[in-house]
């Protein structure tokens, strides 16, 4: 027996850009057939893009989704190459989520997914049926325009496997990893030795490492070698929504991770190979007790194919050094720090030259949520400088259009300062509330990171509306600390934020103008998820845009982002906003009072991010919230204090949770993100005083025993109270 070389493919589709699709799966076919493989996996739904949502339910996307197929089978470069290709599928009027495997233009199997994603983000169920005749196939009559080019009328349709003359293949598809029951189990039982697993898997802090783990298990079980080889392929970038699908292409031999791809690219196609010998595997499987059940194993049906992976001549490897053998590198994982460099970077990059504006503009206020945001976008550039000067065509392609070169210039974006100034607008929008450090650290920020600046005040317009509003009712509202009431002192702090919306907007769509140029900019928003979570914005300020990168990231993780960012990307700048208290600036600073962010919440950010998490990942509600922080932190809180926290939780929470309708898509990258549009489905009129709820909280508390040990500060210099583990 031979060897064989392997392909996994990262692809960054676009949801209903089948020209583009097109393209793209054809170039990752080309790429591996140079280096030499016989056997090519894309990521799921590659076709039509993973995210075509609702116009999966139409009848042109199955159509155009033939069309293509139709194109890549009378190509040349699918020809001598196993290609496993992802679309919908029609079958008996139903619709499928289908992997379609060929070879030499003739279609082999047809397999549909069995497992449906249907969590969180995913609503797979609403737009496809999961195959339920395990282990059965059917015939699937082809359309006429596949026909004309197979000469088949019918395939075989279902739960096979392929036999080759050299080995098996079989197909897993993404979900079908994560259940408990996974195919590979019983596929690797009856003689499956590779696996191929097409992905539509999307990018959350702290995931890869379980992706990673599942595949390695898929493959070496300590007292049931399944062994084999499982190639991983997944899409990569943003196809149209909030999610950044994180690539990271894989081969895994019995457990061993042998080829890796990037997590995080600017490239629209990435192919990783690895050359293994199928040998390995049955080796791995002459253990007695994984015999006796693969011999009791239920059969699948083979779809028998008269070719092979392998030429079955081991002198025909050119280099020996390319054989997977001996101790093989580490599994890359970035730092959490690291995936929010580069994440919704990326991600931004694909938003920019997909909606053909040019640029972004962000108000940059001089806290740590807007500077954040603005060293994201400072991420991208340095991405692309990075991509421009290793000669990425695409990529060079696209800041020329997107910086307002004309077509034949030679234009490369290769520093990031230089490029940031000319896609990348900040704005600090002053009033009487501001302070000077706050414009000093924006001015700074900006210079630093080479953005094009502009620096203003706007107390003539806040006073304007104050004036008319008084013109008009004939009282005039006063702040807090003039003796104003909280109806007054709230209204005039909204009247600031929401004034900075519009003004952000018309810059947005004047500035390419001022500077000679056309088109717009993409206004971002730089609310984090904690402020969300609690409602502690404006409904319609500055935080209403067209995207925000930060949306989904915790106020912690983003200070571990721009300790990091200090450090890596060389702006010393950073650390005055690290050591500044958040503030919103949007009350009169007096000697005795300076608005501060979580004196105005009534709760820290680390205690927001462990309410975050055990409401929408633990699924608490306001009882078994209190029950469960009654044990972790009981240390230093008396069940009175645990209660009175998260009653105010809960209050506030339910109370703003109507600001979720109109949230600004962000970038999806925490699991307690509270986003309304299909991640975190709850009612925005709530009972928010939880008569029920809390009255049974109250009761308990006053009857359990007070077991503090330390005081609450204390804990927190302790780090008892953490949302996150690294």
């Amino acid at each position: 027996m031979g060897h064989l070389i392997t392909v996994a493919t990262s692809l960054n589709q676009w949801a209903l850009d089948f020209e583009g699709n097109l393209q793209r799966i054809l170039e990752s076919i080309r790429i591996a057939k140079e280096r030499g493989a016989t056997l090519r996996v894309g990521p799921e739904l590659e076709i039509t893009g993973y995210g075509c949502m609702d116009h999966f339910l139409e009848g042109d996307t199955g159509l155009h989704a033939w069309e293509v197929l139709a194109e890549i089978l009378k190509s040349q470069e699918a020809k001598d190459i196993v290609c496993d290709i992802g679309m919908p599928v029609v079958h008996k009027n139903v619709i499928y989520n289908c992997r379609v495997v060929t070879y030499n233009s003739q279609i082999l199997l047809i397999r549909p997914k069995m497992w449906m994603a249907n969590d969180g983000n995913y609503r797979e169920l609403r737009w496809f049926t999961p195959w339920a005749k395990h282990r059965q196939v059917e015939d699937h009559y082809l359309p006429r325009i596949i026909r004309a080019i197979t000469g088949q009328e019918k395939v075989p349709f279902g739960d096979a496997v392929i036999s080759t003359i050299d080995t098996c293949i079989g197909v897993e598809l993404c979900e079908e990893l994560f259940t408990p029951a996974s195919p590979h189990i019983l596929m690797g039982l009856d003689g499956v030795e590779i696996f191929t697993n097409s992905s539509g898997s999307h990018h959350e802090l702290r995931k890869l490492y379980r992706r990673v783990e599942l595949m390695k298990e898929a493959t070496m079980k300590a007292s049931e070698p399944v062994g084999g080889i499982y190639l991983y392929a997944n899409q990569q970038g943003c196809d149209g929504d909030r999610l950044y699908y994180d690539g990271c292409a894989m081969i895994v031999v019995n457990g061993r991770v042998v080829a890796q791809g990037s997590q995080f690219s600017l490239k629209d196609v990435e192919v990783v190979t690895a050359t293994v010998d199928i040998e390995d595997v049955r080796a791995h499987r002459a253990v007695s007790s994984r015999s006796n059940q693969a011999a009791q194993a239920e059969r699948y049906e083979r779809i028998e194919v008269s070719f092979s992976l392998s030429d079955g001549m081991a002198d025909e490897i050119k280099d020996f050094s390319e054989l997977v053998v001996g101790k093989l590198p580490e599994v890359r994982y970035h730092r959490p720090e690291e995936e929010i460099a580069l994440g919704p970077a990326c991600w931004l990059w694909d938003y920019l030259r997909r909606s053909r504006t040019q640029g972004y503009f962000i108000p940059l206020s001089g806290g740590i949520d807007s500077c954040a945001t603005s060293v994201i976008v400072y991420s991208m550039c340095r991405l692309v400088a990075e991509a421009a000067r290793n000669g990425d065509e695409q990529v060079i392609a696209d800041a020329r259009r997107i910086a307002g070169e004309p077509e034949d210039s030679n234009y490369a974006p290769v520093d990031p300062r230089e490029f940031a100034n000319r896609i990348f607008h900040t704005c600090y929008m002053g009033t009487e509330n501001s302070s000077p450090e706050t414009r000093k650290r924006a001015k700074d920020l900006a210079n630093a990171i080479g953005s094009y600046h502009i620096d203003l005040n706007m107390d003539t317009l806040v006073t304007a509306v104050r004036d008319l509003f008084a013109y008009v009712t004939g009282v005039k509202p006063r702040f807090r600390v003039h003796g104003g009431t909280p109806a007054e002192n709230l209204a005039l702090q909204n009247i600031q934020a929401r004034l900075r919306m519009v003004i952000a907007y018309l810059f947005a769509q004047l500035m390419p103008w001022v500077r000679g140029r056309q088109g717009g900019l993409l206004v971002l928003g730089s609310a984090n998820v904690d402020e969300s979570l609690r409602g502690y914005f404006t409904k319609y300020d500055c935080s209403s845009a067209d995207v925000n990168p930060i949306g989904a990231i915790s106020k912690t993780d983003l200070k571990k982002f721009i300790a990091y960012a200090r450090d890596a990307f060389e702006l010393p700048i950073l650390t005055d906003f690290l050591e500044a208290v958040p503030t919103a600036e949007l009350e009169p600073i007096t000697e005795t009072y300076v608005q501060a962010d979580e004196a105005d919440m009534g709760m820290t950010y680390d205690e927001l991010s462990v309410f975050g998490r055990l409401r929408k990942v633990e699924k608490c509600g306001p009882w078994s919230m209190f029950t469960k922080l009654c044990h972790e932190w009981g240390s230093f809180l008396s069940p009175q204090q645990v209660a009175e926290k998260v009653k105010h939780f809960f209050f506030e929470y339910a109370r703003n949770r109507h600001k979720m309708t109109t949230l600004t898509p962000s970038y999806h990258a925490e699991q307690y993100s509270p986003d309304d549009n299909r991640y975190d489905l709850r009612p925005f009129l709530y009972p928010s005083r939880f008569p029920w709820q809390f009255k049974k909280i109250d009761a308990a508390a006053a009857k359990l025993p007070d077991k503090t040990t330390m005081h609450a500060q204390e804990a927190h210099d302790q780090h008892a109270i953490q949302g996150h583990e690294d």
